[in-house]
């Protein structure tokens, strides 16, 4: 799995892909669906699906494929590097969506939540197999929301597919449990070796889980705040806990509309962070400034 065009950017969404074994472009191919990092508010999601014939589903139940919920990296490490050996009859593909994709969706005008997210990349993945020649004559999704409705509308859309979706599949279905581990796999190692954009300057490498509730993981959000740019990349800015922290440490902004709000009479000025000042700054310019050859003046 080499994630190096991720890598190289990543602000933006990424598509990775298994070569398609020759045998799945001749023989009716059963294919499962699941995601890893769907709940964190740092870091990409990463939605996987992996497929073989129907007729070998009990080869891959020999790899003793599991929920990549329940089995440790090294686990996963090695379980994926056995279904990547397996190229003669499994094969795979993964769509990683960047966390700033991922905030600009959702705090766009028009509403994109992240079900509706979810679905849309689950439906592109499908057609990507498709597309690529795989003869996909089954489908099992862990679901995202109510599994009836979700169920329905894949059926719509595919019409020819045998479609199941259920709750916790990743655990009912080697399939999904073997497109578990690949986006699990990915969304490790996208975290792992993330670049930042940003000078964080001192700030410390260990975010902990990543979940809103880890501790670890709010330090560092306050930690890594730039009061009026808000976030690396890294962080999903849509989620309530990023902006939770934001309200309280950020900049206020004022709008033009709001000079009669009492509320925003006391807030400090974005111009104070622009002004020219006697004492050096606690921290160096945000790279913002450096890139457009930005220098502070004394008046404006």
């Amino acid at each position: 799995m080499d994630l190096g065009a991720f890598e190289r950017d990543n602000s933006v969404n990424c598509l990775l892909d298994s070569a398609v074994p020759s045998v799945c472009r001749t023989e009716p191919c059963s294919l499962g669906i699941d995601e890893a990092g769907r709940g964190p508010v740092l870091g990409p999601m990463v939605y996987g699906i992996c497929y073989c014939p129907v007729a070998r589903q009990r080869d891959l139940e020999t790899l003793k494929v599991a929920d990549s919920k329940t089995l440790t990296e090294a686990q996963r490490e090695q379980l994926f590097e056995q279904l990547n050996e397996a190229n003669d009859f499994v094969g795979w593909a993964l769509h990683i969506l960047s966390p700033n994709f991922i905030s600009t969706s959702m705090q766009q005008r028009a509403k994109y939540n992240l079900n509706a997210l979810s679905h849309d990349t689950a439906i592109g993945l499908i057609q990507h197999a498709l597309d690529s020649g795989v003869q996909v004559a089954e489908v099992f999704v862990d679901t995202v929301g109510p599994a009836e409705k979700y169920q329905e509308k894949l059926k719509l859309q595919f019409p020819g597919l045998e479609v199941t979706v259920r709750a916790k599949a990743d655990s009912l279905f080697p399939i999904v449990s073997a497109a578990s581990i690949c986006a699990k796999v990915a969304r490790d190692r996208a975290v792992k070796n993330w670049k930042f954009l940003e000078d964080l300057e001192d700030a410390s490498s260990d975010y902990g889980s990543g979940y809103p509730n880890d501790p670890k993981t709010k330090e560092w959000l306050a930690q890594t705040l730039d009061p009026v740019f808000g976030y690396p990349q890294f962080v999903r800015f849509s989620w309530s806990t990023a902006q939770t922290i934001l309200e309280s440490k950020a900049a206020p902004v004022r709008w033009d509309d709001s000079e009669d709000d009492s509320s925003q009479k006391s807030a400090q000025s974005l111009l104070c962070f622009f002004a020219r000042k006697d004492a050096p700054a606690e921290r160096p310019l945000h790279r913002y400034f450096h890139e457009r050859k930005l220098e502070a003046v004394t008046s404006l």
